[in-house]
C-alpha cells in the first residue's frame, strides 16, 4: 500500500487531531511524500543512448522520510563504505536511551539526539585509548536509528566498527583478541555519565533515578563488517518503514508487519489510521540534521590515516577508488541508458529544493 495514499486519504483527519504538534519538518515531509513523482513537482526530459528516443521522467522528491526516493543513495553509501572496510573482525555496538528519557528526548530532538551520538563515540574512543583495553585509535562509523521494529520511538545509536586501532606513533595495527571488545560494564556506566553530563550542560532536566539503573549496551559480532553494513544502509534513506509491510487499510485501521527480533518472525500491528501516520512522523528529523557520522580514521580528513592502514594490513587502498554510478534512467523500450537533457520545474522557487545527487 503507498504511503502517499494514506497521507492523502487522512491529512484532514491528522490536521483535525494533531495539526498543533505537527513540526515544520514533520509538514515537509507530507508534502513531499505526497507531491513525489507527480506533475506538481515538474519533470525530466531524457533521450536514449541507442535508440536516440526521448522521455519524460517525473521528478522525485528527495525526502529522505519518503519510501520510494533514493535508493541509490543508500547503494551508493553502501559502496563507499565496503572500500573502508579493513581484513580484520568487526563488531557492532548499540547504545540505547532508557524509556525514561524518550519524551525528553522527542522535545529536544536537536540535543539529545547529538548527545546520544556524542556520548557513545567518546565512550568507545576513551576505553580504546585506554593502554588497558586497546591502547589505540580507533575507526567508527555511527548512525542514529528512532525507531523499534514496531515502529516505536526508540532512540539508539549503532556503531560499526573493527576490533582493532592504530598506534599512530609506531604506525602499527593494535588488535583486541577478547571475545567482547570491551569490558561491558566499563561501556555501560561511561556512556551514562557522559550522556548524563551532556544534558546537564544542556539545562534540560531529568530523573536523578537515572544515575542508578542499568543502561544498555550491546555488543555483537559482525563477522568481515558487511553484514552491519547492509543492515543499516536499509534505513538511511527511504523512511522508517517500506510499503510492502503496510498490509491493509480496513477502514481507518492500519495494519504493517515488522519482523520480531527475538522470534525472528513476522509480527502483525493494528493502528487507527492518524496514530500510524503520527508513528511514522515521531522519526522525522530536524531539518539537516545528520544521523551518518565517521569518527577516527575514518573521518572524511582522516584520508592518510586509513591508507596506511590499508598497507600496513596489505589490503587494496581506498583512495581514489570510487563506487560505480548507478544508472539513473533506463529507456522504457530498449533498456539502455538515458543521458538528462533537462530539468523543468513546477514548483515555485520559493519552495523549489536544489538537486541531491542523481534522480532515483
Amino acid at each position: 500500500m503507498l504511503l502517499k495514499e494514506l497521507f492523502e486519504r487522512y491529512r484532514h483527519r491528522l490536521e483535525q487531531e494533531y495539526g498543533g504538534a505537527l513540526l515544520p519538518s514533520q509538514r515537509r515531509a507530507i508534502d513531499d511524500i505526497i507531491q513525489c513523482r507527480t506533475p506538481v513537482l515538474g519533470e525530466i526530459l531524457a533521450t536514449c543512448l541507442h535508440c536516440g528516443i526521448q522521455h519524460t521522467h517525473p521528478h522525485s522528491c528527495s525526502n529522505r522520510n519518503c519510501p520510494v526516493c533514493q535508493n541509490h543513495l543508500a547503494t551508493k553509501w553502501l559502496d563507499n563504505q565496503r572500500t573502508k572496510l579493513l581484513p580484520v573482525r568487526y563488531y557492532l555496538l548499540t547504545f540505547t536511551l532508557p524509556a525514561q528519557l524518550r519524551t525528553t528526548a522527542y522535545k529536544n530532538q536537536r540535543t539529545v539526539y547529538n548527545a546520544l551520538l556524542d556520548a557513545a563515540k567518546e565512550t568507545i574512543d576513551d576505553v580504546a585509548r585506554n593502554p588497558r583495553h586497546l591502547g589505540a585509535q580507533m575507526g567508527m562509523m555511527a548512525v542514529l536509528h528512532t525507531n523499534s521494529r514496531r515502529l516505536d520511538h526508540h532512540p539508539h545509536v549503532h556503531i560499526v566498527l573493527p576490533a582493532g586501532g592504530i598506534d599512530a606513533a609506531k604506525n602499527l595495527w593494535i588488535t583486541n583478541s577478547r571475545k567482547h571488545l570491551f569490558p561491558h560494564q566499563v561501556l555501560k556506566t561511561l556512556f551514562r555519565e557522559k550522556f548524563l553530563s551532556r544534558m546537564r550542560k544542556a539545562q534540560i532536566a531529568y530523573s536523578h533515578r537515572l544515575h542508578k539503573i542499568e543502561w544498555v549496551v550491546n555488543i555483537r559480532a559482525a563477522g568481515t563488517g558487511e553484514p552491519a553494513l547492509k543492515y543499516l544502509s536499509r534505513y538511511l534513506y527511504r523512511g522508517v518503514i517500506q510499503e510492502k509491510n503496510i498490509l491493509r487499510d480496513d477502514q481507518g485501521l492500519i495494519t504493517f508487519r515488522y519482523r520480531d527480533a527475538k522470534t525472528d518472525t513476522w509480527m502483525t500491528r493494528t493502528l487507527p489510521a492518524v496514530d500510524f501516520l503520527c508513528l511514522l512522523l515521531i522519526h522525522v528529523l530536524p531539518k539537516r540534521f545528520r544521523r551518518v557520522r565517521n569518527y577516527g580514521f575514518l573521518h572524511g580528513n582522516a584520508a592518510g590515516t586509513l591508507h596506511k592502514l590499508q598497507i600496513i594490513l596489505k589490503t587494496a587502498p581506498s583512495i581514489g577508488k570510487r563506487a560505480p554510478q548507478p544508472i539513473v534512467f533506463k529507456c522504457p523500450d530498449c533498456g539502455a541508458p538515458e543521458i538528462i537533457i533537462s530539468y523543468n520545474y513546477h514548483r515555485s522557487l520559493e519552495q523549489m529544493k536544489p538537486i541531491r545527487g542523481s534522480p532515483s
